[in-house]
């Protein structure tokens, strides 16, 4: 899972900041902030150590079920 910052104009597209590490068609969502200046420290300061946790191979077992079928 990576994370990249990213902005949304008024017509609602999505502009990313950053290159995406990626060489094949990938899923997405988009967390949308009431504030477009003002990030949370607190989820910033989260992010790799939930992600290194959500990453676990148990976690994909875990949370298998709610997977869309393909």
């Amino acid at each position: 899972m990576h994370t990249v910052p990213a902005e949304i104009d008024e017509n609602g597209n999505v502009k990313l900041l950053e290159q995406l590490p990626s060489s094949a068609k990938r899923r997405a969502l988009v967390t949308i902030f009431d504030d477009a200046e003002e990030l949370s420290e607190t989820a910033l300061l989260s992010e790799a150590a939930l992600a290194e946790d959500w990453s676990r191979p148990e976690e994909d077992v875990a949370w298998s079920h709610l997977r869309l079928a393909r």
